[in-house]
């Protein structure tokens, strides 16, 4: 995986957005393979696709591709906040691809893909109606709050211009599959909050105790549960059943 741009392919075009869409779009398309079955590249999808920007002919997962100068951020900003709600729930939700790039060396710096089992109304934020003087007045877009995602729901194909080997690539997608089973988007909340609070311990061994300590935040996200504590042993058994955690001995957990 080469990570530098080519410029010969901007030549015909002025404007800088489009000049960056081209290089972008021509490096994913010849240079990153499918995270999710490891063919050795994706396709891209004719212009004016609805969701999609790639595809792998192998697997047929779908992947849009985002794209920032410099670095991602914690935020994306995506379109229109209802439509992505409804497109969160749907067969044909996309995965996501972000790439950082760097214009002055025309080269990548990050780029990851982020699952689309990860995506739940809980990473989705509501932006402000544009102003009535705006000409889609009234209009409400949304951002991806990035940060509200658990680092495994981030699989880096490149991490500061350092080019991630393709079995870990691989592995890490194959990780989190197990919560494609999980078609309730209620369900798939819990375990993605309770495996933030696992991120947020920092370390890959911890006990039942210091999970219950992220029982108050919890139920500021969960209103509806009045049980948090029985809920959260409930989530750890499951991400233990699915080959997310090993358990360590009574009340204690590790990270696989």
């Amino acid at each position: 995986m080469k990570l530098i741009f080519d410029d010969k392919l901007t030549t015909s075009y002025k404007s800088a957005s489009q000049k960056t869409r081209v290089l972008t779009e021509h490096w994913v398309d010849n240079s990153v393979y499918c995270p999710n079955c490891g063919y050795f590249r994706i396709d891209r999808y004719p212009n004016n696709q609805p969701v999609a920007d790639f595809y792998c002919s192998n697997c047929r997962e779908d992947y849009e591709l985002k794209g920032k100068r410099n670095t991602i951020g914690t935020r994306i900003v995506d379109g229109a906040y209802r439509t992505m709600l409804e497109r969160i729930t749907s067969s044909n939700n996309p995965n996501l691809f972000l790439l950082s790039y760097d214009l002055m060396n025309l080269d990548v710096i990050t780029f990851l893909v982020i699952p689309k089992h990860f995506f739940v109304p809980e990473i989705i934020e509501k932006r402000k109606p544009l102003a009535p003087t705006a000409r889609r007045a009234g209009w409400v877009g949304c951002n991806i709050v990035l940060e509200n995602i658990p680092q495994t729901g981030k699989v880096f194909f490149v991490r500061d211009r350092q080019i991630e080997p393709k079995e870990k690539v691989l592995a890490g997608w194959k990780k989190t599959l197990f919560l494609r089973e999980e078609k309730g988007i209620s369900a798939k909340g819990w375990l993605l909050d309770v495996m933030c609070c696992i991120d947020k311990l920092g370390k890959t061994e911890f006990t039942l105790g210091e999970i219950y300590a992220f029982a108050s935040e919890l139920s500021r996200l969960h209103p509806e549960n009045k049980h948090i504590k029985d809920k959260l042993r409930q989530q750890l058994q499951f991400l233990r059943d699915k080959g997310y955690l090993d358990f360590v001995s009574r009340g204690c957990y590790r990270l696989v």
